[in-house]
């Protein structure tokens, strides 16, 4: 019965395995993206992301071992002092060391996880050597990008819609204009909103900044490697805010070099090459 019982499972586990894989494989291989049934962060492709999912794991390590100290701690408080051990209990109201213990390793565990989050606050806050800038502006409900350093041009981003989408191309996560940059190059971007609150959020590249009206907020980015990486809007900001992807379409520097030279006459401003400083504006 019990050799008959393991036949009708591992079919059905195959079977589980095959379709998860199946639906993974409707992504693109290069595309970051959420996957079925992932429970952990996306892989990092920026120097952020990175220190992100490395602060991740040490404050997890650091929260396991707390829990297997607080449990073992916990046994042995029920097993030695139980009714039939000590009969009479103990009037014990003071203990020096105990005190001592209990005040002093919870701080030395918060200077433990403090270090690395200021470091990884200060380092995700902005880059000191841009190759490139690009302004973020939110709509209700699309993206606008701009190239200041490259004769000002903007094009807006859309979520191509359901009906029309092709093949190769993510539902509710493909666009139809990306948002294109060089491989490999320090990028700053400076956030704006347009309307409302919007979040400007790209997991695998480490990337999460408000978008807010009257303000510009910087932040920056480094992908390591070509290939295509996706995020969305992350603050609720009306009725459309599920249709506010982000494609981000790394490239190398020719490629961008030559996409470059095609967008500066498909998206070309009708104001001309900008003037503004817009690293200048960015929040302090």
């Amino acid at each position: 019965m019990k050799h008959f019982r393991r036949l009708l499972v591992f079919p059905a586990q195959a079977l589980s395995v095959l379709a998860v894989a199946a639906l993974c494989a409707t992504t693109p291989a290069l595309a970051q993206t959420p996957k079925p049934w992932a429970i952990g962060m996306q892989t990092s492709h920026s120097p952020v992301e990175s220190g992100i999912q490395s602060l991740h794991t040490l404050v997890n390590l650091l929260m396991i071992a707390v829990v297997i100290l607080v449990a073992a701690l916990l046994g042995y408080v029920v097993w030695a002092f139980d009714k039939k051990r000590h009969p009479v209990a103990s009037r014990t109201s003071h203990n020096t060391v105990l005190e001592v213990a209990w005040t002093v390793i919870p701080v030395l565990i918060l200077v433990v996880i403090a270090i690395p989050s200021f470091r990884l606050v200060y380092f995700e806050d902005r880059t000191r050597d841009a190759d490139l800038t690009i302004k973020v502006t939110g709509h209700q409900w699309y993206w606008e990008y701009g190239y200041p350093d490259s004769q000002n041009i903007h094009f807006d981003s859309y979520m191509i819609a359901d009906e029309d989408i092709k093949a190769g191309q993510i539902r509710r996560l493909s666009v139809d204009n990306p948002l294109v940059v060089p491989a490999g190059k320090n990028i700053r971007i400076l956030t704006t909103g347009a309307d409302v609150i919007h979040s400007f959020f790209i997991p695998s590249l480490g990337v999460q900044r408000y978008a807010i009206p009257g303000r510009t907020i910087e932040t920056w980015m480094k992908v390591d490697k070509p290939g295509d990486y996706y995020g969305e809007c992350n603050q609720i900001c009306g009725t459309n805010h599920s249709a506010m992807p982000i494609h981000v379409h790394a490239v190398t520097d020719a490629d961008y070099k030559t996409w470059l030279d095609q967008a500066k006459t498909k998206f070309a401003s009708d104001a001309g090459p900008g003037s503004t400083n817009y690293a200048a504006l960015a929040v302090k």
